[in-house]
């Protein structure tokens, strides 16, 4: 479990409301965005980070507006990409790597679960590539929807209504 590299630290969230995907909830650290979740409640969003992290969680709508104005941007067709600070503390070193090329996939192309793997030098490793996407903290930051099968079909998604919402951010993309 990542510990913030055992640094005291509190998580600021915030609500991005309304928009296509529901509700989304984002928290930023001193290092930026830490946890994205689509369609979550408060109470929940708050525990689950209190509790995999082992941090202090407050509602801080000046620490997180930046990030809420560019997610709900985003999903209005609005903005092409983010600009926000990532805290890479809240994963484990494997994860990041992953979680780097994956937000290095640009807007409108996808790449397969195997060229990730071989990308971070790991081929072979598609289904560790796979588990690290599905534990992606921030999806749709990190854009892990932009990940699929070798047969170019889609695969699992964590986020909101899973490849509901999957399929409904790449065809945002394309425009």
């Amino acid at each position: 479990m990542p510990s913030v590299n055992n640094m005291q630290t509190t998580f600021y969230i915030g609500k991005a409301a309304p928009t296509p995907l529901g509700a989304v909830w984002v928290a930023v650290t001193a290092r930026g965005l830490a946890a994205l979740e689509i369609r979550a409640r408060e109470d929940e969003f708050a525990h689950k980070l209190a509790k995999r992290y082992g941090v202090e969680v407050t509602i801080n709508e000046a620490s997180t507006a930046e990030t809420i104005r560019q997610v709900r941007d985003y999903l209005a067709g609005e903005r092409e990409s983010f600009d926000l600070s990532i805290d890479w503390s809240v994963m484990s070193a494997f994860q990041e790597r992953v979680l780097r090329a994956v937000y290095a996939i640009p807007r409108g192309e996808t790449r397969s679960y195997g060229e990730i793997a071989a990308q971070i030098g790991k081929p072979g490793a598609a289904r560790a590539v796979g588990r690290a996407n599905a534990t992606n903290p921030m999806p749709l930051v990190i854009p892990c929807h932009r990940v699929i099968g070798a047969d170019g079909g889609l695969r699992g998604y964590s986020g909101g209504d899973g490849l509901e919402t999957k399929a409904w951010l790449l065809e945002l993309e394309k425009h």
